[in-house]
């Protein structure tokens, strides 16, 4: 299936990225934690290892550990803003269930 990101959360990476002074794209992954599992990593991607997928967009890479992708396969990664916040969204397919508070998933 893949990762895809949508033209907003590509623009916010480029600006992070840019503001930052280097870098290749986007790493994510998942961590464990929360009433529900599971809760998402986002962090700048500077190289691609060799236990990792790589989704292009664009110009942006999207790197995964391999370990990670089965959970996040299928996943569009988009960028909103809701009055003063901002946040990266998650629509992940593969979730089963979230927890009240919207920060840990089960797949």
């Amino acid at each position: 299936m893949g990762i895809t990101m949508t033209e907003t959360a590509a623009d916010r990476v480029r600006r992070f990225i840019d503001k930052r002074g280097r870098g290749i794209g986007v790493r994510l992954g998942v961590r464990k934690t929360g009433c529900s599992g599971l809760a998402y990593v986002v962090d700048f991607a500077d190289e691609v290892g060799e236990g990792d997928t790589v989704f292009e967009v664009d110009d942006l890479k999207i790197v995964i550990a391999n370990d990670h992708l089965r959970y996040l396969d299928g996943t569009e990664l988009d960028f909103a803003r809701q009055g003063v916040n901002e946040t990266f969204v998650f629509n992940n397919p593969n979730v089963r269930d979230e927890c009240g508070c919207g920060e840990s998933f089960t797949v």
